[in-house]
């Protein structure tokens, strides 16, 4: 795995790189034009033959019985950012299948249409399976995603990521700490896609010649000037991955060890080769290391697959400063809170930085905090200006928001506004 580097940088001192709270800086940043989701559109999404939601700034309560359709609704945003969504389903996998046949033999496809308020003004997103022949649901030719900004299409996802910014906490989240390294490496580039949207096309670039390099390895083509080329590439792309993740954990170290109320104090550190070459020598350098690596690594990673460096190996370490334990060894319930305070503290260290809080959507997370813990969560989203989608059974538990959220009731596939 590599050594820890940044060596839990969260002994940073928080005024190194970060203001915390709502103070009056914070008190400031709420009074400007923030990013809020006015209206959303489905189209054969998952349950939803259609549905359009109307809103304003504030944040959003979603409530209703299991599977009526709120984290669909959910998923349906997290697709105006860049990536596989929430769920990371495949793209067939989201078409709504009326009841007896399937989506592709009924020639539908799933798509999602948001006005955006930003402080630059209203902004217009679109987002779906490409319907046409070998796009199917089916199987038949690789599945694509087309966007559409202000009714352009875009030559990627990474371009949602420069118009918003998100994050989610799901339920199946809450084995983060527990399981893979790659679910923590994705929930940390997500974080730095609010900084860096250019972020998304590194990653998404890097990960394709990783495995187009893996094919030639374990086809034994031979071709050594393409898996040279192949090898230079992802070098480029490794390390300023790399190099994006280690600047994102400094500050949001800072951030999370100035703490949110009674949620725990995070530290964070990264835990990989590359990112530790980083420590001591530049970022040319470093390609050159990791180009050598990867070349002298061919006859081991043709027998197992992969690359055995890189910045697809390196992981995030996350410790509670309160108790010293690091978090795969934490109850499940502080883990849970250790991963909020994590966002929240990354939601603050943005809306200082651009000047508008993410979108959070937060599904089921509410009903499974104590008292004083729902209500530093509701304080806070508050005090950032977020519109914030959250989820849950129970409206009573959100009672606290009742003056200052938009209560929406999610029966069926259907969604009306709360009496």
């Amino acid at each position: 795995m590599g050594r820890v580097v940044n060596s839990l940088v969260s002994e940073l001192t928080p005024t190194q790189c970060f203001v915390a709270g709502a103070g009056p800086e914070m008190a400031a940043r709420r009074r400007v034009a923030a990013w809020w989701l006015s209206r959303l559109t489905l189209s054969e999404f998952r349950c939803y033959a259609g549905a359009k939601v109307e809103a304003d700034a504030r944040p959003l309560v979603l409530t209703g019985p299991n599977g009526a359709g709120k984290t669909n609704l959910l998923e349906a945003v997290s697709f105006l950012a860049p990536g596989r969504g929430l769920r990371r389903a495949r793209l067939g996998e989201i078409d709504r299948a009326p009841p007896g046949s399937s989506a592709a033999a009924a020639g539908r496809a799933w798509a999602v249409s948001a006005r955006v308020m930003t402080p630059d003004g209203p902004r217009e997103l679109g987002t779906g399976r490409d319907p046409a022949p070998g796009n199917g649901a089916d199987g038949a030719g690789r599945e694509r995603r087309v966007v559409k900004i202000d009714g352009a299409f875009a030559r990627g996802q990474q371009a949602l990521g420069e118009v918003v910014s998100m994050v989610w906490l799901t339920p199946q989240m809450d084995g983060l700490f527990r399981e893979a390294a790659s679910g923590r490496r994705r929930f940390l580039d997500r974080l730095v896609y609010g900084f860096d949207p250019s972020h998304a096309g590194r990653v998404g670039a890097y990960e394709q010649v990783l495995r187009q390099r893996a094919r030639l390895l374990k086809d034994g083509s031979g071709d050594g000037a393409w898996l040279s080329s192949l090898e230079d590439s992802m070098a480029g792309y490794g390390v300023a991955i790399a190099a994006a993740r280690r600047t994102l954990l400094v500050r949001l170290a800072a951030a999370c060890a100035a703490g949110v109320g009674p949620f725990p104090r995070a530290g964070l550190g990264l835990a990989g080769e590359v990112e530790a070459w980083l420590d001591t020598c530049s970022a040319l350098e470093a390609e050159e290391r990791l180009r050598a690596e990867l070349f002298r690594s061919r006859a081991r990673d043709a027998q197992s697959g992969g690359a055995a460096i890189g910045p697809h190996r390196s992981d995030l370490i996350v410790k509670d400063l309160e108790n010293g334990l690091t978090a795969e060894l934490c109850s499940t319930g502080e883990q849970k809170a250790l991963l909020i305070s994590i966002v929240l503290a990354h939601a603050r260290l943005l809306t200082l930085d651009r000047g508008a809080a993410p979108f959070l959507l937060l599904d089921e997370i509410a009903a499974h905090l104590d008292e004083d813990r729902r209500a530093a969560l509701f304080a806070e989203l508050l005090a950032l200006g977020a519109q914030a989608w959250l989820t849950g059974t129970d409206a009573e538990v959100f009672a606290a928001l009742r003056e200052q959220a938009q209560f929406f009731e999610v029966r069926d596939a259907t969604v009306r506004r709360a009496a």
